[in-house]
């Protein structure tokens, strides 16, 4: 039986225009792709964005839809382009030269995932099996929301290290709280990218813009506001609501980051753009 790609949770409420999608929060690794898999179990929940769907379990009590991807990242990085594969990750691949693609070769530990490069026939089953259903789910969803209102909003919810590992741009680094992607505030409207400011600075959060994280794949493959689809990709460091050396939750914590995420997908749903 093929492992399911996601989960779609629709609102329970009246709908609002907002889609939330967790792509990394999935642990689950198929046996096909465990054969092909040398990175340390740890590694795959270190490197997955633990809890994440939890603490946006609220969405749909908000009128949000949410989307949850179930399997892991080393299966396949659903924020990241289909094409975004190079010769060391997959046999015939041509994209940048990255441990970090489609296919990751490396951990953020860097340490290697892969003992060889995939056949190109195991990338294509990946992107059969899970990555064009998870973003045909999205474009869908988007659709639906924005024939229905005029405009639809996408939150593209992440978490990251509270410090840069050996195998991220910023090794050692102390990351702000909170993180807004939008590709330079080019894939939604001001009035949107502001709820994220306004609602971290209430909670008292540092924040910085695009650093290091400017959105992936579906921050800028949907995010086109002047086709009246707004993107924002929300990373939060894992200090807020976890001890990421235990991998536990700080269960008052967690709490309290959970409750910024119901209020956000409030005031998300509740924007208006012009």
């Amino acid at each position: 039986m093929t492992l399911a790609a996601f989960s779609v949770h629709e609102p329970t409420r009246a709908e609002s225009p907002l889609l939330v999608e967790v792509p990394h929060a999935g642990l689950a690794v198929d046996p096909q792709s465990l054969a092909s898999l040398i990175a340390p179990a740890r590694s795959l929940v270190r490197d997955a964005d633990l809890y994440v769907d939890e603490l946006y379990q609220d969405a749909p009590i908000e009128g949000a839809t949410l989307l949850v991807a179930h399997v892991s990242r080393y299966v396949c990085d659903l924020n990241r382009s289909e094409s975004d594969v190079d010769a060391a990750a997959v046999d015939g691949g041509g994209g940048r030269a990255a441990p970090h693609g489609l296919v990751w070769r490396t951990t953020t530990d860097d340490q290697p995932a892969l003992g060889a490069p995939l056949p190109r026939s195991e990338l294509t089953r990946r992107l059969r099996d899970f990555y064009r259903p998870y973003h045909d789910k999205i474009a869908e969803v988007l659709k639906r929301k924005r024939d229905r209102f005029g405009f639809a909003l996408l939150l593209c919810a992440h978490s990251m290290p509270s410090r840069g590992r050996a195998g991220h741009a910023d090794p050692g680094r102390e990351r702000a709280d909170v993180v807004p992607g939008t590709r330079g505030r080019t894939s939604a409207a001001e009035s949107v990218i502001e709820v994220v400011d306004r609602l971290s600075n209430e909670f008292g959060w540092t924040v910085a813009h695009d650093e290091p994280y400017k959105g992936g794949y579906s921050t800028g493959h949907y995010g086109r506001p002047e086709e009246g689809v707004h993107a924002v990709q929300v990373e939060l460091a894992r200090r807020l609501y976890m001890d990421e050396a235990t991998l536990l939750k700080r269960q008052k914590d967690f709490e309290l980051t959970r409750s910024f995420c119901r209020r956000l997908v409030a005031r998300l749903g509740a924007c208006t753009v012009g």
